[in-house]
């Protein structure tokens, strides 16, 4: 029986040991007590736990949260009515604050939340809320960092995720919206008409103006080809007038070299007596020499009969 009992306080014991061996894991934070009062805080890694003493008195997560609070109504400056609900992006930074500081963090963050909406939504018209989104998530965002700091919280960032106005307002802006793109469907379309109109004019102008170059360079090459053509008339007239006068002055030089015998000069005068004699002429000059004239003729006949023979 002693050894039974020996055997159960050495497993109580054993069990009592284990139980209070704690592993703290990454991104974890336990706060510790100590007969009630705040002894320390584990960190990761591998830790005891006085039995019976210490207690864990809350497990902390180092992980950014994301809470998603509901609609909230608020005011603008303009007194309209509208709900906007926010996204908090959060950290916890001191396990110690985050477990003592506040009695619920959550729900005091989304307080703070909404009351500081309202500051910053009351100071606002409806339009420039609409489009203000940038500043005031990071007015909201300085706000609510600030205060919660205390609580070993750090608020990293706060998004407007929708802002919802009155249904009249929504109709009321559908129709703005609306005109605003048949405005703009308007001018887009008076633009392209205007631009299409500038571009045909172009073409006509570059049109004609290529046609005229080309009538111009059309002109140019036939007036080109016809003083060609001149030149070349000229310069064949000239070589014919060369080729004549070469010709004549050969035939001067061969009369000049072998003089022609006493026939033929006969024979060339009596055939300039008939041209002359041919009745065209207004003119006749008859040589004085009548008896040259006769013995020309009788020259001629002679000739005429050997070139009969």
């Amino acid at each position: 029986m002693e050894l039974v009992a020996i055997g159960i306080i050495v497993l109580f014991i054993a069990i009592v040991i284990i139980s209070n061996i704690k592993v703290v894991p990454q991104a974890t934070a336990l706060v510790i007590e100590r007969l009630g009062a705040y002894s320390t805080t584990w960190q990761t890694g591998l830790h005891f736990k006085i039995p019976f003493i210490e207690r864990v008195a809350k497990r902390v997560s180092l992980k950014e949260h994301v809470v998603d609070f509901p609609p909230q109504a608020v005011i603008t400056k303009d007194n309209v009515t509208m709900q906007i609900d926010t996204v908090i992006f959060f950290q916890v930074t001191d396990a110690k604050l985050y477990a003592y500081g506040v009695e619920n963090p959550i729900v005091a963050i989304e307080n703070l939340t909404a009351t500081t909406l309202r500051n910053i939504i009351g100071e606002l018209e409806l339009d420039h809320t609409l489009t203000s989104r940038d500043v005031i998530n990071t007015k909201i965002t300085s706000i609510l960092d600030v205060a919660s700091d205390k609580w070993g919280i750090k608020v990293n960032r706060v998004e407007l995720k929708n802002i919802l106005p009155p249904r009249e307002i929504q109709d009321a802006m559908e129709k703005q919206m609306k005109a605003e793109r048949e405005r703009r469907e308007s001018i887009l379309r008076a633009e392209g008409e205007k631009r299409s109109k500038i571009l045909v004019a172009e073409g006509d102008k570059e049109s004609q103006i290529l046609a005229a170059q080309a009538e111009k360079e059309s002109a140019i090459l036939r007036a080109d080809a016809v003083r060609e053509q001149k030149i070349r008339e000229a310069s064949g007239e000239a070589e014919a007038i060369m080729l004549v006068q070469k010709a004549l002055a050969d035939s001067i030089k061969l009369l000049n070299q072998d003089p022609p015998k006493e026939e033929v000069l006969r024979m060339k005068s009596f055939d300039a007596l008939v041209k002359v004699a041919d009745g065209r002429a207004t003119k006749l000059i008859v040589p004085s020499d009548l008896q040259g004239i006769t013995s020309l003729a009788a020259s001629a006949k002679e000739a005429f009969v050997d070139a009969a023979k």
